[in-house]
């Protein structure tokens, strides 16, 4: 008689002494193991923004010269051919009679994007990514001329120029090719000046927000605690799920920024959701510590059908006069419903790591282990966000 693989959450009821005091003991060494409470503290830095303190997103369009051949057409890509005879206009030369005659392919018109740190300074040095918007074949060899680059509020930020540093592709008359990276975007690594700092005054405010990246009302009652306990004074209020309300001190409006990293560096546990989050394309789940089930029986098996093929040869008996040699394929059908796949009982209120130890004892892969999550969740027994990517 076969025993059951549910050991942990069936009755353990083995005759055999010594097997039963082995499962026993790894039941035990395991629940040692997740019994230590999870104390996960994170610094707030970790888990806050800080109101204003934030980076901007800057944007230019420029052009790239300097290509082997590999820039835009210019039959093909107007705008190309018309910003290369705006740039000569600009440098006094004049070529737009000759528009129709212009034939380089060394050329390429780009978008350029970056970064404004927060607190950047003029003169600062930040990176660009340069990208085609032609039919630009590659970037690998060619330099940006000067390209401001506007922020939001289409004010000019910064002034990018440089080398582009970006992939290759090479082929051959064979069709044989290879490509590293993307030829077609490329990086300027410290390639745009800061023109223009964005103005704001950390030192001059008295009361500061603090931003929950994950808002949760735990969370965020949590951080005030902590602060208001370091200050020894209510500094902090929790104004919503994602934002706390932080009053700097009098006597400490002198030194903000020694203030701030103080704050900064205190520990909270943040709180969760219980969630459950499913890759079906590749067959990834992530499961949170707080995930917990309800009482639920769960039984899981495949039917698997094989057929194999075997070929046969068939020939006429000795001294017959009629038939001939055939090879004829023999079938074998084999069926198999799973049946040594067992009904298992979950008992209500069962961790992350009983639910993980459960699945695995029915010998449940990922995709089949996917289904059952949801099957679960229909039923109601699933105390957690199920997410589908």
């Amino acid at each position: 008689m076969r025993r059951p693989k549910f050991h942990l959450f069936l009755s353990c009821r083995i005759r055999h002494a010594v097997v039963c005091a082995a499962v026993y003991a790894v039941a035990a060494g395991v629940g040692l193991l997740f019994s230590q409470p999870a104390l996960a503290a994170s610094r707030i830095k970790d888990i806050v923004n800080v109101e204003g303190v934030r980076d901007n997103i800057l944007v230019g369009y420029g052009l790239v010269v300097g290509l082997n051949g590999t820039g835009d057409s210019l039959t093909n890509v107007p705008f190309t051919a018309r910003s290369l005879v705006g740039m000569l206009e600009r440098l006094g030369i004049n070529s737009r009679e000759d528009l129709d005659s212009l034939k380089t392919k060394n050329i390429a018109a780009v978008m350029v994007t970056a970064t404004l740190p927060p607190f950047s300074a003029q003169g600062s040095r930040v990176d660009v990514v340069v990208s085609t918007m032609g039919d630009a074949k590659s970037l690998q060899g060619g330099t940006l001329l000067v390209t401001p680059l506007q922020g939001a509020d289409g004010e000019v930020y910064a002034v990018a120029q440089g080398s582009v540093a970006s992939g290759f592709s090479a082929s051959g008359q064979s069709g044989s090719s290879i490509t590293k990276g993307v030829p077609t975007s490329g990086r300027i690594p410290s390639g745009a000046i800061v023109e223009r700092e964005v103005l704001f005054r950390l030192s001059a405010l008295q009361t500061m927000r603090l931003s929950l990246r994950n808002p949760d009302f735990t969370t965020a009652k949590r951080v005030a605690d902590v602060i208001n306990g370091h200050v020894k004074t209510r500094v902090a209020d929790a104004l919503d799920p994602a934002t706390i309300r932080l009053t700097v001190p009098e006597a400490r409006r002198p030194d903000l920024v020694g203030f701030m990293t103080e704050i900064e560096q205190l520990k909270v546990v943040p709180d969760e959701i219980a969630r459950v989050v499913v890759d079906e394309q590749s067959g990834i789940i992530v499961m949170g510590e707080a995930v917990h089930i309800n009482t639920v029986a769960i039984a899981q098996g495949n039917l698997t059908i094989k057929i194999s093929e075997t070929p046969y040869v068939s020939q006429p008996l000795p001294g017959a006069r009629v038939g001939t040699t055939q090879v004829v394929p023999q079938t074998d059908i084999d069926i198999d419903e799973g049946a040594g796949k067992k009904l298992a009982l979950l008992q209500g209120g069962v961790s992350l790591q009983d639910l993980v130890q459960s699945l695995n004892a029915l010998g449940i892969g990922p995709r089949d282990m996917i289904q059952i999550l949801q099957s679960i969740k229909a039923a109601g027994a699933l105390q957690a966000e199920l997410e589908v990517l």
